[in-house]
């Protein structure tokens, strides 16, 4: 098959696309996302969590909440413009291979990373390593979060006695939720779990 040559715009798009990308990984992805003002200045617009999908509510100003009807109304029409805008977007057609590869390279990074931060004494001020007490993660069981936690004696997810390995054992600062090196602890934690049956709760 005949490869078309790329012209010049195609290869400044392209880079730019690729500059774009970079500093997006790099960069800490905002909590908010930004929307598109009302036209009329004063209406609530509510946006779907892929960041692009927005919609009106008249009728109801900014800052005021809806009624139990108005908010499913509204969720169900993000919910169709989402489906639309993604047929759209990929003419039905499935990922790219592209796309499969950027993708499954960042994870391997997020990955690779908390693997180094679980083998390493970087996250405490003692010297010890969480694959100290759980070589290549055995035994910290992901899957079975959230669950009752007896050190903590409340209900917990996997960031939370991961912050208490890291501030008891290793004699660490706690990390917060949004830490990328909690992100990569997760990830990997999760990653050597892979295919066993979620089981929240379990002992």
């Amino acid at each position: 098959m005949m490869m078309r040559p790329v012209g010049f715009l195609g290869l400044i798009s392209a880079a730019i696309c690729a500059v774009v990308f970079a500093l997006r990984v790099g960069a800490k992805q905002p909590v908010k996302h930004e929307l598109p003002p009302a036209p009329d200045g004063k209406s609530k617009v509510v946006g779907l969590c892929d960041g692009q999908t927005s919609v009106v509510v008249p009728g109801v100003a900014a800052g005021e909440r809806m009624s139990p009807e108005q908010a499913r109304g509204v969720a169900d029409e993000l919910m169709r413009k989402y489906e639309e805008n993604k047929v759209l977007a990929h003419g039905g057609a499935a990922h790219t291979e592209r796309e499969m590869r950027v993708w499954e390279a960042e994870l391997k990074r997020t990955i690779d990373e908390g693997y180094k931060l679980f083998h390493s004494p970087e996250l405490g001020t003692n010297g010890i390593s969480c694959d100290m007490c759980h070589p290549d993660a055995s035994n910290t069981h992901p899957e079975t979060y959230p669950k009752f936690q007896t050190q903590l004696k409340r209900i917990a997810l996997l960031r939370d006695m991961i912050n208490w390995c890291i501030e008891n054992p290793m004699e660490g600062p706690r990390l917060s939720d949004d830490d990328e090196k909690m992100k990569a602890l997760e990830a990997y934690i999760i990653s050597t779990r892979k295919g066993v049956p979620l089981a929240p709760g379990k002992h």
